[in-house]
């Protein structure tokens, strides 16, 4: 079932390989504090956080049952990112779960064809996704998530329909957790105008390891290999670290060489790539906050709240 997977991946990857611009660039923004932290597209860290199912479908057979997370973004000019989700077990092997982002841009002025203002409008993307991971052995599990995009600006509105596959091996005694996942394999059904925008699909590879003297992992993923044009090889890769003071909190800092890259080619040199995020753990709660720069006309802080009962 592991070969089978990895093949799919790889042929939907050959389907996606195509030229020019994607819609929906949204969902690449990070939803988990953890993994923003981490360089904001880490697929392989194996924790109990329900927020990396919008990351790895597979990492969702780590999340204790009952748990229901909340998550705000602030993204670029007043934008905000909203996300939430429920996890629960399913027999022995299976967990699924429900979640749901937004990006809403605001409150925008709207204008005649001759420029007269004649009031205001607002702007919202949103995604809708149901997940189900199950433990195929000791050490490997596989994901899938259906989600369905909802776009709505003004009197204009788009639908389309996507799914992420992801695999997973994690060994807990080595501390060794390596992963791929293809995220936004379908297509846009109902356009905003005559032509339908392109899913912005992304596959990616990671491994994330723990020392065993060592309070400390690290993480190096690979994501969208499947576009190479004007981008090198080390464009692709994101590094991150963790340091756990104690057993219930963890400090991280991530490089992302691609978007230090565009950045300071826009001019936005100052700490260009750099991420970096805490979180803590008491008893039934996680709070989780990280800060980074997704866009050169701001920076982001990202704040996850979650509960099991």
């Amino acid at each position: 079932m592991v070969l089978a997977a990895v093949a799919m991946l790889f042929a939907a990857s050959d389907m996606a390989a195509q030229s020019g611009t994607t819609g929906y660039e949204y969902l690449s923004v990070p939803v988990s504090a953890h993994s923003a932290a981490l360089g904001s597209q880490n697929i392989s860290i194996g924790e109990d956080d329900a927020t990396l199912i919008f990351n790895n479908p597979a990492l969702l057979s780590n999340v204790s049952s009952n748990t229901v997370n909340f998550d705000f973004i602030s993204y670029i000019a007043g934008s905000k990112k909203l996300a939430a989700g429920y996890v629960r077990a399913l027999g022995d092997r299976g967990t699924w779960a429900v979640g749901a982002q937004m990006l809403t841009y605001g409150k925008m002025t709207e204008t005649d064809a001759s420029g007269a203002e004649i009031g205001t409008f607002s702007a919202n993307d949103i995604d809708v996704q149901g997940s189900y991971a199950y433990m195929l052995s000791d050490y490997w599990s596989g994901g899938v998530s259906a989600k369905f995009l909802f776009s709505k600006y003004a009197n204009y509105n788009a639908f389309a329909m996507a799914v992420d596959l992801g695999i997973n091996y994690y060994n807990e005694g080595s501390g060794t957790s390596l992963s791929l996942v293809g995220r936004n394999l379908g297509g846009q059904i109902k356009a905003l105008h005559e032509e339908r925008a392109k899913l912005p699909f992304d596959l990616a590879v990671g491994l994330s390891q723990s020392l065993a003297n060592a309070p400390i992992r690290f993480s190096v993923t690979f994501d969208d290999l499947t576009h190479w044009k004007d981008i090198n090889f080390i464009q692709h890769c994101i590094l991150g670290v963790d340091v756990f003071p104690s057993g219930q909190t963890w400090i991280a800092l991530g490089y992302n060489f691609r978007r230090a890259h565009e950045m300071k080619a826009l001019g936005s040199a100052h700490w260009a790539g750099f991420s970096v995020g805490a979180g803590l753990s008491i008893r039934s709660f996680k709070v989780g906050v990280a800060f980074g720069k997704y866009h050169i006309a701001a920076s982001s802080l990202l704040a996850n709240v979650s509960y099991t009962f």
